[in-house]
């Protein structure tokens, strides 16, 4: 559920009205952090009925920017956009939904602003909605349709899906389990520096598992994790450390700088 000032642009050049001048007004103003000038702009316009104006505002409420940051009144410019069919602004209610931010939490309501945005081909929401029919919250619990929506956000380069993906198959939900199928969607996220991907990828190559077992790569999966602070991978790296001589443990610490080097790409 990342969303940028690059996003919120992206969202108010898609316009074509009398209003179109408030908008980029109030583009031009959050770019240069301008926020008093951006949100009486954007407030111009979406009190006209400007849809990107409303998702404008409701990213500025949730993200405290120039006002305080206030989840109600940013699920009412996202819900006033959401309506209009604006993509991003139905999975940000789908978000706000299901965890029960500005709005009292409720899985049916998530589920159908998420499917109003995945049904528009945006790949957060087709990977929210497929994690909410693995989950079985708001929908009977179906990995099928889980899978079926997180290869249709995956196809879209959405690395979480990916990462998703590699669970399906590893755990065998929805598909027949298949471990190197696993792997190679593991590899596709953690190559887009997903933590949990390449936390995976490391658990992978320490067992086994899809791949041959190999403790240096094991290592330097789990580090270059552990380095941003997951917890889990830690606990792995130092498993798999116990098992390396230190000549192994020094090549794997020089694979992980090299491949964050390369930004996670072509480190296998």
């Amino acid at each position: 559920m990342k969303h940028t000032a690059s996003i919120l642009i992206a969202s108010a050049l898609c316009i074509s009205t009398a209003w179109a001048g408030d908008v980029e007004d109030g583009d031009a103003a959050l770019a240069k952090k301008d926020y008093a000038t951006a949100l009486l702009k954007y407030k111009s316009a979406a009190a006209k009925g400007e849809s990107a104006a409303q998702y404008n505002l409701g990213y500025m409420f949730v993200s405290g920017l120039g006002v305080a940051s206030d989840y109600a009144e940013a699920s009412r410019w996202y819900k006033l956009s959401a309506m209009q069919g604006e993509a991003e602004a139905q999975n940000w209610l789908g978000y706000m939904y299901r965890e029960g931010k500005g709005v009292a939490q409720d899985y049916v309501e998530s589920v159908r602003w998420y499917r109003l945005a995945a049904e528009q081909g945006l790949s957060a929401a087709q990977n929210n909605l497929g994690s909410l029919y693995s989950e079985g919250k708001g929908v009977t619990q179906d990995y099928i349709q889980s899978l079926r929506w997180y290869k249709l956000s995956a196809s879209q380069g959405d690395a979480i899906a990916q990462h998703n993906i590699g669970n399906a198959y590893s755990f065998g939900r929805g598909v027949a389990q298949d471990n190197a199928e696993a792997v190679r969607w593991y590899r596709l996220a953690a190559e887009q520096g997903v933590v949990t991907a390449q936390f995976s990828l490391g658990y992978m190559y320490g067992k086994g598992e899809g791949v041959p077992q190999d403790y240096v790569r094991a290592h330097m999966w789990s580090n270059l994790a552990a380095a941003k602070g997951n917890v889990e991978s830690v606990k792995n790296r130092d498993i798999i450390a116990a098992k390396m001589t230190t000549q192994q443990i020094a090549e794997a610490q020089k694979l992980a700088r090299e491949c964050q080097a390369r930004n996670f790409k072509n480190c296998d």
